[in-house]
């Protein structure tokens, strides 16, 4: 039985030489295939069910796990992502590597003026700098 989050041929294949050059053992046993590991991690991802609640469709969890984690300490889901944006970079006609980039300037702190302000004890009261240094 086979689910909507399992690899096609084409996808395994795309990703499956990214685990062959990886360092590490990624389930190389004959009971335990990495696209079987890779399909229970995806699956994970779309339903949000628990580790021990995976399907006995999949392996165990916890090599699921353990593959999982190995992957992601040795960059493995890295290299499949950034090899991803490449393939669709390049088959939408555009450069590999991004020419542009843009920061929400919102999100970063522009000053410090922020840290010499602030409540006191819960009245709600702003506080300055001449009252925080008596403190």
């Amino acid at each position: 039985m086979g689910y909507t989050t399992d690899l096609t041929n084409e996808q395994w294949n795309f990703i499956e030489p990214i685990f062959k050059k990886a360092v590490g053992n990624y389930g190389n046993r004959a009971t335990l295939k990495k696209r079987d590991l890779v399909n229970a991690v995806l699956y994970l991802n779309k339903t949000g069910c628990q580790w021990r609640l995976l399907p006995n469709d999949f392996p165990n969890y916890t090599a699921v796990s353990s593959f999982y984690h190995r992957a992601i300490a040795n960059g493995i889901w890295e290299l499949i992502t950034a090899s991803l944006v490449e393939l669709e970079r390049e088959n939408s006609g555009r450069n590999l590597e991004p020419t542009y980039a843009l920061i929400d300037s919102q999100s970063a702190k522009t000053t410090g003026a922020s840290e010499d302000r602030g409540i006191d004890g819960g009245k709600k009261q702003k506080v300055g700098n001449a009252i925080l240094s008596q403190i």
